[in-house]
């Protein structure tokens, strides 16, 4: 579309964009899309509110989806307008599924989701988008903040969604984030809110159950530490159900790294056993996750300090 030919725009001055006599790295846009923002500059400017300010809006989002200042104008726009946010949320969808990346988008979702005061719709286009990236952050973070806004922390609709999720993929990460959130994440709003005991005690099997499915399995490990430091409970809680997947006596039938880092940290914690934790860091730094071996030979520099050179000796 050219605006500067069309009879819908006649009335309008374009401003060019000025960089200046000399600009160091003038950015080389395209022609439609210069054309478009000095426009759009205009309309700005004149503060005009318009359906033809929307259609201009949508016209630079298709050739620049990231203009955060360009989505801000549509909101207001929108708002002064008066228009069908459900139309907009539609046309939001389609951006966001080709735009998955995107964080302009959401947003403007959010701002869109404030005004209407309505969740209703989202869980399942939520969905669409896991769909396609089941760990996309801007997603996962929209979604939190939807919990929020609209108080969803009890929806049973968030809880079995979380569950679809983890039985496709045990590992992912963002999701049990998720699922902690749901049952600690009130607390921020609500300092003396706490989870009921037969919540924790739901979480916890949970989590043990997947242990059992996956036990190198990162996520379940620290979704327990995590109800544990919430619930104010020793890591110790968890040392017969580690154990069971470190036996540390016997390497060769050690089955999670997870689990040996779990008992070094109640050994070194307990009277009589800085020996044990001792021997658990050097498995974890020789055979089980060399990768970080320089990590575990510090944890284990910490258990044995060095002693101090006698008077004798410094003489």
């Amino acid at each position: 579309m050219s605006y500067s030919t069309s009879p819908d725009w006649a009335d309008v001055e374009p401003i060019a964009q000025e960089d200046g006599d000399h600009p160091l790295a003038a950015i080389a846009y395209m022609d439609d899309y210069s054309e478009a923002m000095s426009y759009l500059r205009a309309v700005m400017a004149a503060n005009e509110h318009s359906e033809r300010a929307l259609v201009l809006t949508e016209d630079i989002i298709s050739m620049n989806p990231a203009h955060y200042t360009v989505w801000l104008f549509r909101a207001k726009t929108l708002f002064e307008l008066g228009s069908d946010l459900r139309e907009e949320l539609t046309y939001l969808n389609a951006i966001a599924l080709k735009y998955q990346k995107n964080y302009q988008i959401w947003h403007h979702r959010q701002l869109i989701m404030e005004k209407l005061g309505d969740p209703t719709g989202e869980g399942k286009f939520i969905a669409q988008m896991f769909e396609k990236d089941a760990k996309n952050y801007h997603v996962w973070s929209y979604r939190q903040w939807l919990v929020r806004h609209f108080s969803l922390w009890d929806s049973p609709t968030e809880l079995s969604d979380i569950q679809s999720l983890l039985l496709a993929d045990v590992r992912n990460n963002s999701a049990w984030n998720h699922r902690f959130f749901l049952i600690f994440g009130r607390q921020e709003q609500y300092p003396s809110f706490t989870p009921l005991p037969e919540t924790v005690k739901r979480e916890t099997e949970y989590a043990k159950t997947a242990v059992y499915s996956a036990p190198q399995n990162p996520c379940p490990w620290v979704f327990l530490r995590g109800i544990l430091k919430k619930t104010k409970q020793p890591l110790s809680t968890i040392q017969s159900f580690a154990a069971e997947f470190a036996p540390f006596e016997r390497p060769d039938e050690v089955k999670s790294s997870h689990a040996l880092d779990v008992l070094a940290d109640i050994f070194a914690e307990t009277e009589g056993r800085k020996e044990d934790a001792v021997k658990v860091l050097d498995l974890l730094a020789q055979r089980y996750d060399p990768i970080r071996a320089n990590y575990w030979r510090y944890k284990k520099a910490r258990l044995t300090p060095i002693p101090m050179a006698t008077t004798a000796a410094a003489a």
